[in-house]
């Protein structure tokens, strides 16, 4: 310490100039030494040597800071490019080929519909990224035998027109087709091109809806996962198939782009490409004019763990820093930011030489350089620069251990004219004039005359053209033809109705709750010889709050590393145990990855070739609320498989308060229309919902998705009521009667509408209705308001539109018109569920429900708050008969009394 205090001191006695001398010595000394070993031992020993320097800097005191930064230059240099293996002339042909039929069908739609809409600049700053993917990368569905080891693609939402562009030119759509764009509707329903990918409406061709932003990366995360996950259970064979993604660096400011990061290097997925397009621009501008984007996400990306290849420059750029011996070229770059930088691609090389060759340094590289060369320089861009862009793709495709990111510039609008290109206006761009028209088609080189220009026609270079004998050769080559999506035949024996035997017979005596009798039937759901091993358990992180310790220790959390140590409870029978080819996903507290793990399983029979059954349990409340974007992505994919809101309802979740207590998601229900929700209350029920949906989904090929609430609340589980086909019948239609009154001479009689644990409330009511006031009380359990309402509109909509026809009627109709009394219906949820089918009945719903927030209390106190307890049934029953002239308001006033009702009280729902 001494000796080192010592050279301190003589080096502080140094003039500037002697320091600086002292300093490039140095950093010579040390960069011939890093030039010998990398000469001599490579780049690996370098690395070695770079880490071991750090961590004895770090040991000593020294904090490297920002160190997931590299410069701001392509990762691969020129020396490590490999030979190019196609026709660039070729390649770029096509490109500018589906550059201009993007802009021709964009165009063409907004001239016959103003307000259509369509994005134009996306695909034109994205066309030799996508082209790279189609002519050498992406493999097909028929590239094996098996059809399954292939790529899976998700498309950049905004750029839908150049891929229908370019299967037009593959004949797989006409120009009537392309002139269908947005005009879903147009000749028909399923005739048109939808505005983005979405596998609702064209399930044979799209397979990943992806413009809701963020949305495609985190399920491209997990798709690649669920890939592992079944090769690693041996339910597919293992492959070198690979989930590619094709994001936007606007979409990166969405949580939820970023937030699977850590998944995807923890598990090592690197059968996954991310492919940034970063045009530095979003809708309205820049997307970070004051930095540098692809900066930013350098940093976040290898912080996460990901192999990162940028892609910044084009080639245009290679000879001037060859040149730059000095390092002004980098130092300028470095302080370039992208605000400044969209300047240059937007006004050319007067822009170029003023203000950023701004130095006599800099000035010096680009002696004897022409504005058509400083142009030329503008437009270079990593993402437009075919060589280096297959350099990135080939690295990516052969890394190994963790997942790649390619972060390529680009310039939005690149070809498009003074109009679009790199303009804030870029996005919104529908239409271009004729003198951008023009420019755009010289630029292009597209044989359109100035006569046809305003007409944008779509140009075909004919099938027998050299260039779709090169596409169509390639794609031949690659194993044919993308986007498509296939499904396989995948019709399972599904359990019957013995298989749940055991369920429908009730409990015994026994309290359970029908959170318990699932975790029953899914652990025996498991052993089925023939669908068990299909079934793919999901819970975040609430596996014991539901009962499912057992189900952990059985079948195993997967964790593609096995288990690397002795768990705590090693020994017990729920020992929590991780495995290779755990059958349960366990996803932490994180309710989105939950629900792209969901999805990834629940089309794994159209994307895989394997018809697994995902069963995603959770806390209900952080189901649809909190991911509901996301239910909605699962509807449009033709996700199956079941969702199950477990602790369900306003007040059966007691003690949890406001932000754990669901009186709405059943509401949240109602919009998706391929999903059926269910609030069964018992087990029989629960059983023969179940058994229903994995027969319609997984044996009948019905592309639907159910949401069934669970409650963690015990009570006893009474057996299916006679005639047990009946009764099926109306679990699954929406309603039966659980049961009628048997009351000798009533003074009158209701219909009693429970829901979910409510049923119960309902049937204490009735029973004190009968003891204490002499009415009959019919009691019915409604397992779907969604399936009555549904129902009714149906039934509604055909009456309408049939006039001279016998008059249907809708289901809940068919149940309640011929009954006597009012109608009174109570459940966990909010009052608006009942009165969805309440104008479609022959007398109104009186409704009870849970519309407020919750609270931390018991369920009794919680029931009385929200008046859906078995005393506020009795009040309300009460008061529907004293419209029909059968009860009077003393009675109802001396009720209130008697059962201790407050009638000052404020409103549950503002409180």
């Amino acid at each position: 310490m001494v000796e080192d205090r010592e050279l301190i001191a003589a080096r502080a006695g140094l003039s500037a100039e002697e320091q600086v001398g002292l300093e490039d010595l140095e950093n010579r000394e040390w960069t011939q030494s890093l030039e010998y070993v990398l000469k001599t031992a490579g780049r690996d020993r370098v690395a070695q040597l770079m880490e071991m320097l750090e961590n004895y800097a770090y040991r000593h005191g020294v904090v490297i800071h920002d160190k997931v930064n590299t410069p701001y230059v392509n990762t691969i240099p020129v020396e490590d490019q490999p030979a190019y293996p196609g026709d660039m002339e070729m390649e770029q042909r096509v490109a500018n080929i589906l550059r201009w039929n993007t802009i021709a069908i964009v165009q063409q739609a907004n001239k016959k519909a103003d307000g259509v809409g369509g994005h134009i600049s996306t695909y034109a700053s994205i066309a030799e990224l996508m082209e790279m993917g189609f002519n050498h990368f992406f493999r097909g569905q028929d590239t094996d035998p098996s059809g399954l080891d292939h790529d899976k693609v998700f498309f950049q939402g905004h750029m839908s027109p150049g891929v229908y562009g370019r299967s037009f030119l593959e004949g797989r759509f006409s120009a009537e087709d392309l002139g269908k764009f947005r005009r879903e509707l147009l000749g028909g329903p399923g005739r048109g091109l939808s505005s983005y990918p979405h596998p609702w409406l064209m399930p044979d061709y799209w397979e990943f809806p992806t413009v809701s932003m963020g949305l495609g990366p985190l399920q491209a995360i997990y798709q690649a996962r669920f890939l592992r996950y079944l090769e690693d259970r041996g339910l597919r064979p293992r492959s070198d198939a690979k989930i590619w993604a094709f994001l936007g660096d606007g979409e990166q400011d969405e949580v939820e782009t970023l937030g699977g990061l850590r998944v995807a290097a923890s598990e090592e997925l690197d059968n996954l490409i991310f492919v940034i397009n970063a045009n530095l621009q979003r809708l309205d501008g820049p997307v970070r004019g004051n930095s540098k984007v692809i900066q930013e996400l350098e940093s976040i990306y290898r912080g996460n763990g990901w192999n990162v290849i940028k892609l910044v420059w084009g080639s245009a750029w290679d000879d001037l820093f060859a040149r730059d011996t000095e390092g002004v070229l980098l130092e300028r770059m470095e302080r370039l930011v992208d605000g400044e930088s969209q300047r240059y691609a937007a006004y050319g090389a007067k822009e170029l030489r003023e203000k950023f060759f701004n130095t006599p340094e800099l000035q010096k590289l680009i002696e004897g350089l022409d504005d058509d060369d400083l142009d030329r320089l503008t437009l270079s861009r990593g993402g437009h620069d075919k060589h280096k862009i297959y350099t990135a793709y080939k690295a990516a495709a052969d890394h190994r251990g963790s997942p790649t990111v390619i972060i390529a510039r680009s310039v939005k609008g690149y070809g498009l004219g003074p109009t679009a290109q790199a303009k804030n206006v870029a996005h919104q761009v529908k239409k271009l004039t004729l003198d951008d028209l023009r420019e755009a088609r010289d630029f292009l080189g597209i044989p359109v005359s100035d006569e046809d220009l305003e007409k944008t026609p779509f140009y075909h270079p004919g099938p027998d053209s050299p260039e779709v004998r090169y596409m169509l050769s390639r794609r031949k080559a690659l194993g044919g033809l993308i986007p498509e999506r296939r499904v396989r035949d995948y019709k399972l024996n599904t359990p019957d109705a013995a298989f749940f035997e055991e369920f429908l017979a009730g409990s015994g005596g026994r309290e359970i709750s029908t959170t318990m009798a699932f975790v029953r039937i899914l652990t025996k759901l498991v052993r089925h010889p023939e669908v068990g091993k299909y079934v793919v358990p999901i819970v975040p992180d609430e596996a014991r709050t539901f009962g499912m310790e057992g189900v952990i220790s059985s079948v195993g959390i997967y964790s593609p590393k096995g288990q690397l140590y002795t768990p705590v409870d090693a020994g017990t029978v729920t020992v929590y145990r991780e495995s290779e080819t755990g059958q349960l996903l366990q996803e932490g507290i994180n309710e989105a990855g939950a629900m792209s793990s969901f999805i990834a399983a629940g089309t794994a029979y159209a994307n895989f070739g394997v018809p697994t059954i995902p069963f995603y349990i959770y806390y209900s409340m952080f189901g649809l609320q909190r991911v509901g974007d996301l239910v909605w992505a699962a509807g449009d994919q033709r996700t199956k498989g079941f969702m199950l809101g477990a602790t369900a309802g306003r007040t059966t979740l007691n003690g949890e308060g406001l932000q754990h207590e669901d009186g709405h998601s059943h509401v949240q229900a109602l919009p998706v229309p391929n999903m059926p929700a269910y609030d069964p209350a018992f087990a029989y029920e629960l059983a023969t919902i179940l058994q229903d949906g994995l027969k319609r989904m997984y044996h009948d090929g019905e592309d639907i998705f159910y949401y069934i609430t669970l409650m963690n609340e015990n009570y006893i589980q009474p057996a299916m009521p006679e005639p047990r086909e009946a009764t099926r019948e109306g679990i699954l239609r929406g309603m039966y009667l659980f049961k009628k009154s048997e009351l000798k001479k009533p003074k009158a009689r209701v219909q009693l509408l429970g829901s979910g644990t409510i049923l119960n409330e309902v049937i204490k009511a009735s029973e004190m209705l009968e003891k204490d006031y002499g009415i009959a009380a019919d009691v019915w359990s409604v397992t779907s308001y969604k399936a009555l309402y549904f129902d009714a509109i149906e039934t509604a909509r055909a009456n309408r539109l049939n006039p001279t026809a016998k008059a249907k009627t809708p289901y809940a109709a068919q149940c309640l018109n011929p009954t006597e009394g009012p109608i009174v219906a109570a459940s966990d949820y909010m009052k608006v569920l009942p009165d969805a089918i309440s104008g479609y009945l022959a007398r109104p719903i009186h409704t009870l429900g849970t519309d407020g927030y919750g609270r931390s209390e018991t369920r009794e106190a919680l029931r009385d708050f929200f008046e859906v307890d078995a005393k506020s049934v009795v009040v309300a029953a009460l008061s529907s008969l004293r419209a029909e002239g059968k009860v009077n308001a003393n009675a109802i006033t001396e009720a209130i009394k008697k059962l201790g009702i407050d009638p000052k009280r404020e409103q549950p729902h503002k409180r």
